[in-house]
């Protein structure tokens, strides 16, 4: 559920949401995660220097599955662990020069977006977690240096929302909301009002 649509947009960026329900029985096909990371490889970067990367763990090893997993938070382990698929992804923050890439973050980002956005297109729910332990993936997984763990993915199909908890099945149905226009957008100067559609029409 998501709160008031207050302009039209694309069907895909309202459909797209950060679901904790999966099915632990259905596996994700290789070719649906091939087609998540070509979503993710079409995304835009700085100077093109595409700075993501992204580790897939799913029944293919299940090993570094169990690893993974045993990185996350304790309260995303509830429900994270049902899902079949979770994605490792870090941006590359450092340039070879030893200066900070500062648009990393940014275009990691967009790259997320890309492939959560396809991800919804495909009948797959996802969702990124800030809530892991990145140290223990950075160890886990010999991340070098250079490269920052940002969030985990977990991706899967629909589950049945009577196999959670009831505090994550509470979590679920808990409607969408966003900040109003108003609040994040200015005209001209910081703060300075911007007028929306609806108060000039």
């Amino acid at each position: 559920m998501v709160s008031e649509l207050r302009n039209e947009i694309n069907q895909l960026i309202r459909d797209r949401w950060s679901s904790r329900n999966y099915d632990p029985e259905r596996s994700v096909p290789a070719e649906m995660i091939d087609r998540l990371l070509e979503a993710a490889r079409w995304a835009p970067s700085g100077r093109n220097r595409q700075p993501w990367r992204y580790i897939v763990f799913d029944e293919r090893n299940e090993g570094a599955l169990a690893q993974a997993r045993a990185c996350l938070d304790p309260g995303n382990q509830e429900w994270a662990n049902r899902a079949p698929v979770l994605l490792l992804a870090a941006a590359k923050t450092m340039l070879p020069n030893g200066k900070i890439l500062s648009t990393a973050t940014h275009d990691l980002g967009l790259a997320n977006e890309n492939l959560l956005l396809q991800a919804i297109s495909m009948g797959l729910h996802c969702r990124p977690m800030g809530g892991f332990d990145r140290e223990c993936a950075r160890k886990s997984f010999d991340i070098p240096d250079e490269y920052h763990p940002m969030v985990m993915i977990a991706v899967g199909f629909q589950g049945r929302i009577d196999d959670l908890s009831e505090d994550v099945q509470s979590k679920e149905s808990t409607p969408r909301t966003r900040r109003e226009i108003e609040a994040f957008a200015f005209l001209g100067a910081w703060e300075a009002k911007y007028p929306t559609g609806r108060e000039s029409a």
